[in-house]
């Protein structure tokens, strides 16, 4: 497994070694020693979540102000632009943003540790996105940044139409406004 540092150092792009000929391939889509090796990171997964979403879907961008999730996302079948946003106010990153394409060829994952709101645009006709996370999902926790807040200023590759979004992230607030994380309490109003 190959990781590929971002423009913040706590998110990670991995490569994982791909074995494959013309039946087909194989790679080991996950292995605790090795992604610790890999990465420095000992997460324990405790969730995995499978979501589809159409060309256009927007997910995002989501967090658990309490009971925050670390997750290991990917796509099996697709591709998607995978943001990954630094909400924890101590860091030399916050209110900064990385993103990457996962894709069903590229085979890369993208590590999105707890302290992050995290979201995905649908970049082919579907896509099949995978993630673990290291704490369980909690509804009365949930928050959402505003996809398209100017202060993040995301380079979301979309060709002019406006991203097909739920109710619920078009109640994203934005990060002004948004609960974040702070090193000593976990969480703080923003503001």
């Amino acid at each position: 497994m190959k990781t590929i540092s971002t423009a913040i150092p706590d998110v990670l792009i991995i490569e994982p070694k791909v074995f494959g000929d013309s039946r087909g391939f194989f790679f080991e889509s996950f292995n605790k020693k090795s992604f610790k090796d890999a990465t420095g990171v000992d997460a324990d997964f405790v969730q995995d979540n499978h979501s589809r979403s159409a060309k256009g879907v927007l997910r995002g961008l989501h967090y658990q102000i309490e009971q925050p999730q670390g997750k290991l996302v990917r796509v099996v079948r697709g591709a998607v632009f995978d943001v990954a946003v630094d909400l924890r106010r101590s860091s030399a990153t916050f209110g900064k943003w990385v993103g990457a394409e996962l894709t069903e060829e590229n085979h890369r994952q993208l590590w999105v540790p707890p302290g992050f709101a995290h979201g995905f645009l649908t970049l082919s006709d579907s896509a099949d996105f995978l993630y673990k996370t290291t704490d369980y999902y909690a509804p009365q926790f949930e928050r959402c940044i505003a996809w398209n807040d100017p202060a993040l200023a995301i380079a979301w590759p979309m060709s002019g139409d406006s991203p097909q979004v739920s109710i619920k992230d078009l109640s994203g607030v934005l990060l002004v406004n948004a609960q974040v994380f702070d090193g000593a309490t976990k969480s703080s109003s923003g503001g």
